[in-house]
């Protein structure tokens, strides 16, 4: 067997339909472009379709739609999920990747705020798992990816809320993996370090922000959207079968340590 052969094997995902929330965004958009080269057919979520027609028109080909989803609304969620199943059939791998951020102290967050962190984070995350699980991964097995962050483990100022909902995913990631093992679900999260993105352009603008970010990774820059698509592949693929329950960190070294201090070395 060649190369290319065995590596269609196991990472290829011809045939394979996948519900990707956040599409539109820096990262979920780098993934859609990831997942339709590996032959991925792609149900494409956000809350506005303009832009996810352009994402569909751009991937060319493959099956690729365009969804309409609020997260934070049940019935969006259930009107999403239906009309996926309706045109694909089925969806074999669910990428949560749809999150949203505001920067703020802790004593400066208002309810307001609080809540929308929760209702698309953490609270939309959940129901949409629930019913891509009940409605068509428990009769054929399948992958989640939820998308996790530096912040499960690790914790910068100002994003209390945002925090609390990611560790959260860390652990609703194990709840699934260990709940649906007997469906053939494998779940598994992925927490990104700090990648440049539109959104997160003004940070590493900022010098004292990015000099801060620098000492506290090991690579000493910011991570790329690209870079994230490798080992959602992997995540997604026939070659993650005996992996569940694992946070992946994707980092460039941050949460092993950062910079070393200074030691003496030839090197």
């Amino acid at each position: 067997m060649s190369i290319s052969e065995n590596l269609e094997k196991l990472f290829s995902l011809q045939g394979k339909v996948v519900l990707l929330t956040g599409s539109a965004g820096g990262i979920g958009s780098e993934l859609a472009r990831g997942l339709a080269g590996v032959g991925a057919e792609l149900a494409l979520a956000d809350l506005a379709m303009p832009p996810l027609q352009a994402l569909a028109d751009e991937l060319g080909g493959g099956g690729h739609a365009g969804y309409v989803l609020d997260i934070s609304d049940l019935d969006s969620i259930s009107q999403c999920v239906h009309d996926i199943l309706f045109r694909h059939g089925r969806i074999d791998v669910l990428i949560n990747c749809a999150g949203i951020n505001k920067r703020e102290g802790f004593l400066d967050v208002e309810e307001a705020t609080y809540d929308r962190i929760m209702g698309v984070n953490l609270k939309g995350l959940y129901f949409l798992t629930q019913a891509v699980v009940r409605e068509s991964m428990m009769k054929t097995g399948g992958k989640i990816i939820n998308m996790a962050s530096y912040n499960s483990t690790s914790m910068l100022g100002g994003v209390s809320v945002y925090g609390a909902t990611k560790s959260a995913v860390a652990a609703l990631t194990r709840s699934m993996a260990i709940e649906w093992a007997k469906f053939n679900i494998q779940a598994n999260a992925i927490a990104p370090g700090h990648i440049l993105t539109p959104l997160t352009a003004i940070t590493w603008a900022n010098e004292h922000r990015a000099g801060y970010l620098r000492e506290r990774i090991s690579a000493e820059r910011p991570g790329l959207p690209a870079e994230l698509v490798g080992i959602t592949v992997l995540l997604a693929s026939g070659a993650s079968n005996y992996m569940t329950g694992a946070l992946i960190n994707v980092d460039g070294g941050a949460i092993a340590g950062g910079k070393p201090w200074q030691f003496d070395t030839k090197y």
